[in-house]
């Protein structure tokens, strides 16, 4: 009886795994979907991206679908910063570890810039540099 109350907790946590798997994939799943209609798109934790001639869409993916989706022009953005840690900086010189890493997109004075979040310092860096070709 001992031994079965100790292996309940490790099936409640599979169990929770299980769970947290199928979950993902239904999000990776459902952004599949949504990417096929941009010509460059990527998927994270914190936000997916899409890209489709000069018009960005970002948000956030779910089971159900992206959220909070937003678009906007590249024709209108006037410039595109790389963000580590709340700081721009060259993505020639990336830091090997970072808490938070952004793509901000400045708009003129009349509107609020947009932060696209990203977990690899790298990828953001190359879209920075694809995205800035095109703007």
């Amino acid at each position: 009886m001992e031994r079965g109350l100790i292996w309940l907790p490790l099936l409640a946590l599979f169990f929770g795994l299980a769970w947290a798997g199928w979950n993902e994939f239904q999000k990776v799943e459902a952004y599949r979907s949504w990417a096929e209609g941009f010509d460059r798109a990527k998927y994270d934790i914190l936000a997916v991206l899409g890209q489709k001639d000069h018009q960005i869409t970002w948000g956030k993916a779910t089971r159900q679908g992206m959220v909070d989706l937003q678009t906007f022009s590249l024709q209108d953005v006037k410039e595109i910063r790389l963000l580590v840690n709340g700081e721009a900086i060259d993505e020639e010189n990336l830091p090997r570890k970072s808490k938070s890493i952004a793509l901000e997109f400045v708009f003129p004075e009349w509107q609020p810039s947009v932060n696209v979040p990203f977990t690899d310092v790298e990828l953001a860096a190359r879209w920075c540099r694809v995205l800035r070709s095109l703007g």
